[in-house]
């Protein structure tokens, strides 16, 4: 190592001491000595134990809300589309959410960076809250929808924001962990979501449920602004507000979101309105959505002085394999969480109870598996065997669940699904880690959106591209099984719903039964390919040291800024 990668920046903190750089600099590799740090989490100088707690306590009651919104709305589509008499455009409700969370998501890394991780939050929080007030006043499905998607606007930032917010509070040797409690409340919100959302509509209403959120959101929205107080760098500390503004890469933003829109709402329309590839609307928006990456890339590339979007993290080796790991990694879990139900409903014929109940497992191996992973990360300072055998579990269960038949024993259908869940856990939480232990300071809040940009996008796909093949192959084994006069009607009215199953002839049922059972036996084998290609995707992230301690992970941010300017300096030499 040269001796200048040893000397501070100009922009290097002036408390830190020599003593803490020179203990801390470890050899670049791709196995690294463990460092020797305690393991206790100390404070930053100025956030005290109990401040801290109370930042925490703003941040994850938001992260909370978000999830516990999803799944009470989830619950809500049908009475709500009774409501309106309009249930065929329910999944609207969902639908606009979810590709406004995605198109959004990652201009919050850059908004953090902007108007600090308080002003971010409390912009996200504030469009969240005002989309979901609307939502409870909502006079017809349109305005609902539209009310949806401003409540998408800054639900895609609460995860973001809080994910950066709690990276700048804690030492990444800690982060794990605390990334596996702020798993286990979005478990814990999703989970009570759809049974409180239940009790909601049916004893005050489906607006309640929308109307009840707003303490929460309050409570939040008062701590992150008495609590939240995080420092940004000086030179953007000390800039006014408009200053701040134009660093904020609107052309780049615009671009972002009319690509990664085009293409989702191309896909949704085609798996939810059943269009062919053929249809000018769903060609057009996919077009669209290539000509619009196009100029994103042009623009974020050579025109944009704070891109939203820096296309060198991108090409950059750990940062590229742990964005595309969670694309392919999200694919499949989400594949695999609206699947698995319908395997039971359609095949096994089970109630919805006891569809849903086969998640149980699954739900508690998520939680624990983001958990252990975060301790195994604090215990050993290391992640990258960690994540391999983490992708692996995920493998294995894809493929034993692709595996399941008639004969297939009753515990096998409880526990096969248990590797997925602690292994997707673990790989979502080591693969933020080894985000952020991978670039300098300055990028962090930036790395962090386009993790969580990749990881939203393969989500929604996962559920879009798996309901689209799901039904192209069903439809096709139905058309094989079923002939007559009526074959038609029958064969819409099983697509549609799995209810009319168990009211058929036996023999129309075996043909219903055996043709899901070789639909989502497809879909199942993608979820493994899927899950395989993430495992192929984390193979390149490096291994970088986890600091311990905040003087640590400062040393470790100057040594990696130092590398790169290094680096830059030859290659202008050369």
């Amino acid at each position: 190592m040269s001796s200048r990668s040893r000397t501070p920046s100009e922009r290097s903190p002036l408390l830190t001491s020599a003593a803490a750089l020179q203990s801390y600099d470890a050899p670049e590799s791709d196995s690294p000595p463990i460092p020797q740090s305690p393991d206790e989490f100390t404070p930053r100088d100025k956030t005290s134990k109990a401040d801290l707690a109370w930042v925490l306590a703003g941040l994850w009651s938001a992260v909370f809300l978000g999830a516990l919104d999803g799944t009470i709305v989830a619950t809500l589509l049908a009475p709500i589309g009774s409501y309106f008499h309009e249930s065929n455009r329910s999944s609207y409700i969902g639908t606009s959410y979810l590709l406004s969370v995605c198109c959004f998501t990652p201009l919050y890394g850059r908004l953090s960076d902007i108007l600090g991780r308080k002003g971010a939050m409390l912009l996200a929080l504030s469009l969240f809250g005002f989309g979901t007030l609307l939502c409870g006043l909502a006079p017809s499905m349109d305005a609902l929808i539209a009310a949806r998607a401003i409540a998408g606007m800054g639900g895609g930032g609460v995860m973001t924001v809080s994910s950066v917010a709690v990276t700048d509070l804690i030492p990444l040797r800690q982060r794990g962990l605390y990334q596996g409690m702020t798993n286990i409340l979005f478990g814990l919100g999703a989970g009570l979501g759809g049974p409180l959302g239940g009790w909601l509509n049916d004893s005050f209403g489906w607006r309640s449920a929308f109307l009840l959120q707003m303490p929460i959101l309050l409570f939040s929205f008062i701590l992150v602004t008495a609590k939240v107080n995080i420092k940004l760098p000086a030179e953007i500390e000390s800039q006014p507000i408009r200053a701040k503004l134009q660093r904020i890469d609107g052309f780049g933003s615009l671009t972002l979101v009319l690509t990664v829109g085009s293409l989702l709402l191309g896909l949704s329309l085609k798996s939810t309105e059943e269009l062919p590839w053929s249809h000018p609307v769903i060609w057009g928006l996919l077009a669209s959505s290539a000509v619009w990456c196009a100029l994103f890339v042009m623009v974020e590339s050579r025109w944009a002085m704070y891109p939203v979007m820096p296309l060198r993290l991108v090409k950059q080796r750990t940062p590229l394999a742990v964005s595309l790991s969670n694309f392919f990694g999200s694919v499949a879990a989400f594949s695999m969480l609206y699947n698995v139900p319908l395997y039971f409903s359609a095949v096994r014929m089970n109630s919805s109870t006891g569809a849903g109940l086969h998640l149980l497992p699954h739900s508690v191996a998520i939680s624990t598996g983001s958990v252990f992973a975060g301790w195994v990360m604090r215990r050993t300072g290391r992640l990258y065997t960690l994540t391999l055998v983490s992708c692996a579990m995920t493998v294995v269960a894809a493929s034993m669940v692709a595996a399941w038949d008639d004969d297939t024993a009753a515990w096998h259908l409880w526990l096969d699904i248990v590797p997925q869940g602690l292994g997707m856990a673990s790989v979502i939480t080591t693969t933020l880690i080894a985000m952020i232990a991978s670039v300098v300071k300055e990028d962090l809040a930036v790395a962090t959106g386009i993790t969580y940009l990749f990881r939203t996008t393969g989500q929604v796909l996962g559920v879009s591209l798996s309901g689209a093949l799901l039904q192209a192959v069903l439809t096709s084994k139905l058309r094989e099984r079923i002939t007559g006069p009526d074959a038609f009607k029958i064969i819409e009215s099983i697509r549609h719903s799995t209810n009319v199953i168990p009211e058929l002839s036996p023999e129309l049922q075996r043909a219903a039964v055996h043709s899901y059972a070789d639909a989502l036996r497809v879909v199942f084998i993608c979820q493994a390919v899927c899950n395989f290609l993430c495992l192929l995707c984390c193979l390149p992230i490096q291994e970088n040291p986890l600091p311990g301690s905040h003087e640590e992970q400062e040393a470790h941010y100057r040594k990696r800024q130092n590398s790169q300017s290094s680096c830059a300096s030859d290659e202008t030499l050369a």
